[in-house]
């Protein structure tokens, strides 16, 4: 396979997408690889993101890559593949250190001592069975007050900073990419998925003023916050599309399946009462909502993010999502769109590519010391390497 083919696979519960690049030919004025082709097929073996049948799970990648290879003709080697699931989320910490130098100079040492420290800091019971997967720095202060720019080179007495550490359970993360590599595709790198889906769906200027990009999956729903152009929290809640589907099962009295093509307001041969359905979907987006406004509360930005709710992943089809979203959270709210630059009979224009296509944006630069849309610098290490990731975030 040639090196300027880049393949990002996203693992669901639902579904296993993979879309392949070039990274010779670019789209828009973003600079991002154009796609050569999207394939999707239903996967087997995992719950709430989790792989429970592992068997399955490395059919299923194999179903996938086998699909995207035949429709390319290429053979996909490596691959970018996100990290998701409820054992995926946020924890902040914030620490500080004594600048060393007699003139009172800031250098990269001190930046370095002051990462290590914050990784110190952070509470045991917080990493337990979990490893770091992103390290971002959100904030830096000199002598108590916020540095708007690179701190290096500046002068100070104490040097402070705060990390939001994207963590993963460990074993969910060693299994992931087994059965990424026993299906026969080699780990490039990994992704938690709402950053990869923030890299295709949100604007810089949406992620400086603030906002939060929602995934409904089929059994997850995760979050990102985002401020001054970087992620401040993530959180991933474990229920999805999936209950509303069997929601209506038990509401309608209905099979899965006939429930499922309900939901999607595909026609069917039964009839039902309207108010009925729009009151058991209502019912569950509400617990979806008021879980994301309680985590909002908790760190401190209800009703407090200009450019509002961003809903992506299968469930952002559901109709009325928007307005139930804007009324619950007290927000702006719009519906993610991705567009991946294929031809008309083949465009993808549905959010829920959005996380398969960031990996591919990932690979675009991993090998460069170049800004991303997030005004990142995302640098890659070697295949085998989990924390391969270092996003470099100045306020």
């Amino acid at each position: 396979m040639s090196r300027s083919i880049i393949t990002g696979i996203d693992i669901g519960t639902h579904h296993i997408k993979v879309v392949i690049c070039d990274a010779r030919e670019k789209i828009g004025d973003k600079n991002q690889p154009k796609v050569i082709v999207a394939s999707m097929v239903e996967s087997r073996g995992l719950r709430h993101g989790y792989i429970v049948n592992i068997a399955d799970v490395i059919e299923s990648i194999k179903h996938a890559v086998s699909e995207a290879e035949k429709k390319a003709d290429v053979k996909v080697r490596r691959a970018f593949i996100s990290i998701g699931g409820i054992g995926l989320g946020g924890v902040t910490s914030t620490s500080s250190v004594v600048i060393s130098r007699a003139d009172l100079e800031i250098t990269a040492l001190d930046i370095k001592r002051v990462h290590e420290q914050s990784e110190k800091d952070i509470p045991p019971v917080a990493l337990l069975n979990k490893k770091i997967i992103h390290s971002i720095p959100t904030q830096y202060k000199i002598d108590g007050k916020v540095v708007l720019g690179k701190p290096e080179g500046m002068r100070g007495s104490k040097f402070e900073i705060k990390t939001l550490y994207i963590t993963c359970l460990e074993q969910h993360l060693n299994d992931m990419i087994q059965a990424v590599e026993d299906a026969g595709v080699s780990v490039q790198d990994v992704m938690a998925s709402p950053v990869a889906a923030s890299l295709v769906t949100l604007t810089k200027s949406q992620k400086v003023a603030g906002c939060v990009l929602t995934n409904i999956g089929a059994e997850t729903v995760s979050i990102a916050v985002f401020e001054n152009n970087m992620p401040v929290s993530l959180e991933v809640f474990p229920l999805g599309s999936t209950d509303i589907t069997n929601d209506i099962a038990l509401g309608l009295k209905v099979p899965l399946e006939e429930a499922e093509q309900i939901k999607i307001g595909a026609i069917t041969g039964s009839s039902y009462p309207r108010k009925k359905l729009e009151e058991i979907i209502s019912a569950r987006l509400s617990d979806i909502f008021d879980l994301i406004e309680a985590h909002l509360k908790k760190i401190g930005r209800n009703g407090l993010l200009p450019a509002g709710i961003i809903i992506t992943g299968g469930g952002a089809s559901l109709s009325g999502i928007e307005e139930m979203a804007k009324e619950a959270l007290r927000l702006p709210s719009r519906i993610a769109v991705v567009n991946l630059g294929l031809s008309e009979k083949q465009s993808f224009r549905d959010s829920t590519w959005a996380v398969a296509y960031g990996l591919c944006i990932l690979g675009a630069h991993a090998d460069e010391d170049l800004p991303i849309d997030t005004s990142s610098r995302i640098f890659h290490n070697s295949k085998r390497t989990i924390v391969a990731w270092l996003k470099q975030f100045l306020p």
